[in-house]
C-alpha cells in the first residue's frame, strides 16, 4: 500500500513538472542562449570562409562570437521588398526642411567650401545628398551593418536560406520563389560588402559590432556602401582617419565620389542627372536633389 502511494506521489510531481516544463517552452519557445547558439550555427561557415580569404582567424571568430551577432532577419525583410518609387521623396522639399539645409550649409560652410575648391562639386548638392540620405546626419538607420551584411551573406548556403526564410517577417510581400530570386542576386554583393565593411572598421580601429545603419547595409552621414567606403571615401578633416560619422570627411567624401563618376565645375543639368544617378539609380531620388539644389542657391 504505502509503495502504491508512493508510486503516485512521483508520478503526480513528475506529471507537474512535465507540464511546468511544457508551459515554459510555450510560453517563451527558445531562450536567448539557446537562440543564440542555433542562430550561430549558420554563421560558422562564414567565418571558415572568411578566415580563408585571409582576415584573422582570432579576430572573426571572436567577433562573431559576441551575442551581439545575430540573424537580421526583420531588416533584410524590408530590404527583399525595397521599392524606390514608394518612397515619398517630397517630404525633403518642405520648407522646414529646406530652412534646415540652409543652415547646414552655414554650420559646415568651411567644409563644404573645401570640398567644393578640391572636388569641383556644389556645396548644394553635397547637402541636397546629405539631407535626403540621412537628414543632415541625424538619421543613420538602426540595423547592424554586420549582422544585415552577414545574413545576406549565408544566404548562399542552402540551409542557411530555409532558416532565414523561416524567420523572416511575414509582412513580406513575395512568396518564397520570389525571396530566392533575391538572394540569388544578392548574396555574393553581400559577402564581398561585408569584407569590406571588416576590412575598414579593423583599418580605422572601429568595433564592428556597434556600427548601424540601412538595411541594406549603407553607413554614415552620406551612406556609403563598405566597398565605395574603401575606393572613394576621404579624410576630409585631415585627421589621418576616415569617419563617415563625421561631417567634413563624410562631406569630401560624397564630393569625391560624384567626381569619381564624372562631376566636373560647370556641367549640364542633364550630366549632372546621370552621375547622380549613380549614387542612387532612381529618377525619383535624382530629381529631388537636384530641386533641394536649386532651393539653396535661391
Amino acid at each position: 500500500m504505502l509503495h502504491r502511494k508512493f508510486y503516485f506521489r512521483i508520478r503526480r510531481s513528475l506529471i507537474c513538472a512535465f507540464l511546468y516544463i511544457l508551459f515554459f517552452a510555450l510560453a517563451y519557445p527558445l531562450s536567448s542562449h539557446a537562440a543564440f547558439g542555433l542562430e550561430k550555427k549558420h554563421f560558422d561557415l562564414l567565418v571558415e570562409r572568411l578566415v580563408k580569404d585571409g582576415f584573422d582567424q582570432k579576430h572573426i571568430e571572436k567577433t562573431y562570437s559576441s551575442q551581439k551577432v545575430h540573424l537580421e532577419t526583420k531588416g533584410i525583410a524590408l530590404f527583399s521588398v525595397h521599392r524606390e518609387a514608394k518612397l515619398n521623396y517630397n517630404q525633403f522639399l518642405s520648407r522646414s526642411n529646406i530652412r534646415k539645409a540652409k543652415n547646414y550649409l552655414e554650420q559646415h560652410k568651411e567644409a563644404l567650401k573645401n570640398a567644393e575648391k578640391e572636388f569641383g562639386v556644389e556645396k548644394e548638392i553635397i547637402t541636397a545628398v546629405i539631407l535626403v540620405e540621412t537628414r543632415l546626419g541625424t538619421s543613420f538607420g538602426n540595423s547592424s551593418i554586420l549582422n544585415t551584411l552577414s545574413t545576406m551573406a549565408i544566404l548562399s548556403n542552402p540551409k542557411s536560406r530555409d532558416f532565414v526564410w523561416e524567420r523572416m517577417s511575414k509582412s513580406v510581400e513575395h512568396n518564397k520563389k520570389d525571396f530566392n530570386a533575391w538572394a540569388d542576386k544578392k548574396t555574393e554583393w553581400a559577402y564581398l560588402e561585408l569584407k569590406a565593411f571588416l576590412e575598414y572598421t579593423q583599418k580605422e580601429n572601429m568595433d564592428p559590432l556597434v556600427i548601424n545603419g540601412s538595411y541594406a547595409g549603407a553607413m554614415g552621414i552620406g551612406q556609403f556602401m563598405p566597398t565605395n567606403v574603401l575606393k572613394l571615401a576621404m579624410d576630409g578633416n585631415k585627421d589621418g582617419r576616415v569617419d563617415l560619422f563625421n561631417h567634413a570627411d563624410a562631406i569630401a567624401s560624397i564630393a569625391n565620389y560624384l567626381k569619381a563618376h564624372g562631376w566636373k565645375p560647370g556641367i549640364k543639368r542633364g550630366k549632372k542627372y546621370q552621375v547622380l544617378l549613380r549614387y542612387n539609380y532612381s529618377k525619383y531620388y535624382v530629381n529631388t536633389l537636384l530641386e533641394i539644389a536649386e532651393q539653396l542657391k535661391g
